[in-house]
């Protein structure tokens, strides 16, 4: 059985590229240590130094040969939720959390009345066979939460509501 080939899109400082899973495979990373690695790809030798990262909001500081890069990984579902509206830019004055697909809420893990921050998970969705984690894009209050675990919910459906 083949799996789906993914597509990641990244923002580092003001070039934005997309690869995919195949192209990562076929790349050649040396690992020099727990922050230093050399890429290999087109015949051409890159040194990267990470700097800092943010692994759960996926933002990297990296440097390349001198000059330093902020990178802002997007993986499909962040893709999807930019394409619905959700994106950092857009997100400050949000006050509902919808789902950016059908599926099964798994698990719903805030309260009403508490205050998230940016990057924390609000929810468990299973969609076509994959546990995807809901994230807060700002920080907020929870004013009412709309679903409960094991309710199946529509694309667009409102899951949280914000204050």
């Amino acid at each position: 059985m083949s799996k789906r080939n993914k597509t990641f899109m990244v923002k580092a400082n003001e070039f934005v590229f997309s690869f995919d899973q195949e192209e990562i495979d076929k790349a050649d990373f040396i690992k020099k240590n727990p922050a230093e690695f050399n890429l290999i790809k087109d015949n051409r030798s890159v040194n990267a130094k990470l700097l800092e990262s943010d692994i759960a909001g996926k933002n990297l500081k990296i440097e390349v040969d001198g000059e330093t890069f902020e990178l802002v990984i997007k993986d499909e579902l962040d893709q999807r939720l930019d394409s619905m509206g959700f994106s950092s830019t857009s997100t400050k004055h949000i006050k509902e959390i919808k789902a950016p697909m059908p599926g099964l809420v798994l698990e719903v893990a805030v309260k009403e009345g508490q205050e998230v921050k940016e990057g924390e998970r609000i929810l468990i969705l299973e969609a076509m066979k994959m546990e995807n984690s809901i994230m807060i894009h700002t920080t907020a209050i929870i004013k009412r939460i709309a679903v409960t675990p094991g309710q199946a919910v529509d694309k667009g459906q409102v899951l949280v509501e914000l204050e």
